[in-house]
């Protein structure tokens, strides 16, 4: 009777086991899904800027040359100092010049003499020849005379004058304000002779440009955008330029974009930007090559992607991995824009709400299902984010 009990607990016991295995078995036949972390993208106001390579170029430059030919006497200026308009830098020898004024001078005084002593006689002939006193022809000839000697007074005062302005230009001063370079000349130098001599050269550094390159390829395709409606136009003395240091932080204080050239260089394919920064500690000096970000458009409903998200296929096609409401994997082709804080712009291909694949991108396989990990970042990686 006891062998008839036991032979079905056995067996019972033996099918709970063998249902036992075969479940763990299946359990350990199946893996688990990979986890990996994803960003939920977002449209979001950008500007579009473009870094752009240069030179500082000085405003204004101005050379200061010897008007009149003489002997310069003097010196007034320090050379790399900071001048004034009208400021004397150089004096040339005047005795040449102060003779001729005083010889116009002479001229002018006798001119006037003589224009005197003619117009007294034209008004006698007046009277007289009302009264047919004297002839015609003798009224005439007073008339004459009175006419040339007054031609001849305002010939002299304009040699007066030129010879005053020689006189001047006698003391060298500064056309424009700024900082002045080396002097050119030296003491005891012959200048002006049968050409206008160069002196020095003064530049002004406050504010300073940089005249910056850009392809008409990428000019054109921003202008194809703008027509689009995909970019919207920055204002004019809106857009904003940061000049780029050597040890490549950024300047720092803001400049501005000015005006772009209408011209290509037919040797570069390359249009002129120039931009304008302030410099009151001159440390922008004219000729140094500088790298400039400038914002040239706004995108309202731009899509950004984090740079690490970004695969590329045989072909060099870029793509990322997207994820649907499934937690399926696709591979989605993308077009990209230019690199804006460690982020591509997505200029197709993506649009808001759209799930893609941040970190554990060589575990997912397309059409595989995967697992969101949602853990809170370390510190470090979040701020790099």
């Amino acid at each position: 009777m006891l062998k008839k009990l036991f032979a079905p607990l056995c067996l019972s016991a033996l099918v709970l086991a063998l249902s036992a295995c075969d479940k763990a078995a299946n359990t350990a036949q199946t893996p688990p899904l990979p986890k990996v972390r994803v960003e939920t993208l977002t449209s979001q106001s950008l500007s579009i800027n473009s870094e752009l390579s240069g030179r500082i170029a000085a405003p204004r430059i101005a050379e200061v040359r010897a008007r009149v030919a003489g002997v310069v006497l003097q010196q007034v200026f320090r050379e790399g100092s900071d001048v004034k308009q009208g400021d004397v830098l150089f004096r040339i020898d005047p005795a040449p010049f102060k003779a001729d004024l005083d010889s116009a001078v002479a001229s002018l005084q006798k001119a006037e003499a003589n224009a005197f002593q003619t117009r007294l006689q034209h008004q006698r002939y007046r009277e007289l020849v009302d009264s047919h006193a004297i002839s015609r022809q003798d009224y005439d000839n007073a008339e004459a005379a009175a006419r040339q000697s007054a031609a001849d007074v305002a010939a002299n005062k304009a040699a007066v004058q030129r010879a005053r302005l020689n006189l001047g230009y006698a003391t060298v001063t500064a056309p424009i304000s700024g900082r002045i370079g080396r002097a050119l000349v030296t003491e005891g130098a012959l200048v002006g002779q049968n050409e206008t001599t160069a002196l020095a050269l003064i530049q002004q550094l406050n504010p300073i440009h940089a005249d910056l390159t850009q392809s008409t390829r990428e000019l054109n395709e921003l202008r194809r955008a703008l027509r689009a409606g995909q970019l919207q136009q920055v204002g004019q003395n809106q857009a904003k330029a940061t000049l780029i240091q050597d040890d490549g932080s950024a300047y720092p204080l803001p400049g501005k974009l000015l005006f772009t050239d209408i011209s290509v260089d037919p040797g570069t394919g390359q249009v002129i930007l120039r931009s304008e920064f302030p410099n009151p500690d001159l440390d922008l000096l004219p000729g140094s090559f500088v790298r400039v970000r400038v914002e040239q458009a706004v995108n309202r409903e731009a899509i950004t992607v984090p740079q690490r998200a970004i695969q590329r296929d045989s072909a060099g096609i870029a793509q990322v991995l997207r994820v649907d409401a499934e937690q399926r994997i696709s591979q989605q082709p993308v077009q990209l824009g230019s690199v804006q804080n460690d982020r591509w712009i997505v200029t197709e291909g993506l649009k808001p709400g759209d799930r893609i694949v941040v970190e554990g991108l060589q575990h997912a396989r397309p059409g595989e299902q995967v697992q969101i990990d949602d853990s809170p970042l370390p510190l470090a990686q979040s701020k790099g984010q």
